[in-house]
């Protein structure tokens, strides 16, 4: 399995060289900026990226499409096995209708990508899939051996058949063999994350968590390359692309670990620290990668804004806990002003590309999902929990499209490459100051 440190650098890598490679030398020899790709073009930065792809669809939006929807799959389905796990029926199938939006969005995109046929093939195929997780999660919920065993050669079948099928599919662009074990790695990941989970052991199971929907999410690039011929897929890698998908992974990856926290928190599950660790890794990760674009100094003061921005939510979510009207009136007016601080940073990195206005009211969206979710969760109503949190999603990755819109058009080449020191990354709450 990849390692933290060498994924973290990874993407600080990328992301710096991303960004010098499209960035337009601003003051150098009078050239023009350089214009943002299909996915990164400048819009209002709250607005919510469609999943409507067709058979017209450009390679770079079957891309995004495919990272966005495997990332989510990955996330839901390792919250829906661990619902089971814990006895939770009532998020279980909540969950499991999410679950289910999500898998006839990817039949679609497949269908679209390759044709109708396919696309009935694939639903088959990822039905398999569920069935098999569930019965693991239903296995372990039991401690039965037995089943475990049975559902572990129902994952590992359904990889081989998922490798023959995506060869067929792609005309032979992807290798059966590498294809399969490729679906084996990712369900050893959602497996081995149940089994640290039923054994308590919740630093592992989330870290190994975390992991799957970086993996699943980059695995996104793979499934649409290998749907287009090469001729097609020129710019495919690109610096601008690689910068979209990095930084769309990581507030995506953003908005669902603070979800996790949230609701860890609000149930008082002894699960919460490993899950605000995830969280404070994720800020630590952005936090490296922007440095290696904007230099050190800058990314300081973005990891401040943004850990204070995680300790406002999780101070809402205390008063929720708590059922303490103040602490949850004085929580949202101390998001307010961190909106605007956090508009005013990112107006500022991007030269004011973007004005601070729509860029507060990203924010502000981006709070207000994670308010209504955490107080419908509250309420029990998981329905609506899991659609503010779907709703989140897609609102955080237009806006990482946006911001690296306006990354692309501003940044020098020349800025300096490394990440800056990280320390805290905002989810300092105790178990006693959640209530």
């Amino acid at each position: 399995m990849r390692s933290r440190p060498a994924f973290v650098a990874l993407v600080a890598v990328v992301l710096a060289a991303a960004a010098a490679c499209t960035s337009g030398r601003s003051g150098e020899s009078g050239s023009p900026p350089a214009q943002p790709s299909a996915t990164t073009h400048q819009h209002d930065a709250t607005s919510t990226p469609g999943t409507g792809a067709t058979a017209n669809a450009s390679p770079a939006q079957l891309r995004a499409e495919f990272e966005q929807l495997l990332g989510q799959n990955t996330l839901l389905a390792a919250r829906q096995m661990r619902a089971v796990v814990a006895g939770s029926p009532d998020l279980q199938q909540a969950i499991g209708a999410s679950l289910q939006e999500n898998s006839a969005e990817l039949t679609r995109i497949v269908a679209a990508a390759y044709d109708a046929d396919q696309g009935d093939r694939f639903k088959a195929l990822w039905q398999r899939r569920s069935d098999a997780l569930s019965a693991y999660a239903d296995a372990v919920a039991k401690g039965d051996e037995s089943a475990k065993q049975a559902a572990l050669t129902a994952l590992n079948d359904y990889a081989a058949d998922h490798g023959t099928w995506f060869a067929k599919a792609s005309k032979g662009r992807a290798q059966a063999s590498a294809s399969a074990n490729g679906v084996r790695s990712h369900l050893q990941e959602l497996t081995g994350q149940l089994d640290a989970y039923a054994a308590r052991d919740f630093a592992t199971s989330y870290r190994i968590e975390r992991l799957a929907y970086e993996h699943s999410f980059m695995a996104g690039s793979t499934a649409a390359k290998e749907t287009i011929t090469p001729e097609l897929s020129l710019g495919f890698d690109s610096p601008p692309e690689k910068l979209r998908s990095g930084f769309t992974m990581l507030l995506g990856e953003h908005m669902q670990l603070i979800i996790g926290a949230q609701r860890a928190a609000l149930t008082g599950a002894p699960e919460f620290k490993a899950a605000a660790a995830q969280l404070n890794a994720n800020t630590a990760t952005m936090t490296k990668a922007l440095g290696a674009i904007v230099g050190p100094q800058k990314a300081a003061e973005f990891q401040a804004a943004w850990a204070s921005h995680v300790e406002g939510l999780m101070a809402y979510t205390a008063g929720v806990a708590s059922k303490d009207e103040a602490k949850k009136a004085t929580a949202e007016a101390n998001l307010e002003a961190l909106s605007d601080r956090l508009a005013l940073f990112l107006s500022g990195i991007v030269k004011n590309e973007l004005p601070v206005e729509p860029l507060t009211k990203a924010v502000t969206e981006h709070d207000n999902h994670l308010i209504g979710q955490v107080n419908a969760y509250a309420a029990k109503d998981y329905t609506k929990a899991q659609q503010m949190e779907l709703d989140g999603y897609r609102q955080m990755l237009g806006v990482a499209n946006t911001l690296v819109g306006a990354i692309q058009r501003t940044v020098k080449s020349g800025m300096p490459v490394g990440g800056s020191k990280t320390g805290g990354g905002g989810t300092a709450y105790s178990r006693h100051d959640l209530g």
